[in-house]
């Protein structure tokens, strides 16, 4: 029953950050140079430990890959201070998205299905999608 319930969570946190995608726009807080990667993880203040999964293995196989080539930020939707960004990326729910000038990629289903049971197919997914880029 555990596992009906914890599979129904991550089903409805998946489905909340499809609803999230993006586009962006001109703010300071998000470069307009269109050589830079930069990869956001948007947030809610409560969150569960595959949401904490999520950041926790993007940030560190993004550093890994990538070094300083690839910037991270992780923001709370919750705080005043995010929600330009949001708005400017079109940004509802839980969402991890790699942006480079206009384009972007939304890996939210990706980090949600595998940071945790299978974190090396995750670090595989996101290298396949930045080497895109």
């Amino acid at each position: 029953m555990k596992n009906v319930i914890r599979l129904s969570f991550t089903f409805l946190l998946i489905l909340s950050g499809m609803l999230g995608s993006a586009q962006t726009t001109g703010k300071a807080t998000i470069k307009s140079d269109s050589g830079t990667i930069e990869a956001y993880y948007f947030h809610n203040t409560a969150r569960c430990v595959t949401c904490k999964a999520v950041e926790s293995e993007a940030k560190a196989n993004l550093e890994s890959l990538y070094g300083k080539k690839v910037t991270f930020k992780a923001l709370n939707l919750e705080e005043d201070a995010t929600k330009p960004i949001a708005e400017q990326l079109e940004i509802s729910g839980q969402t991890l998205l790699i942006v480079k000038g206009k384009n972007k990629i939304n890996l939210t289903n990706e980090g949600f299905m595998y940071a945790r049971t299978n974190p090396a197919k995750f670090k595989k997914i996101i290298k396949e999608k930045v080497d895109q880029l």
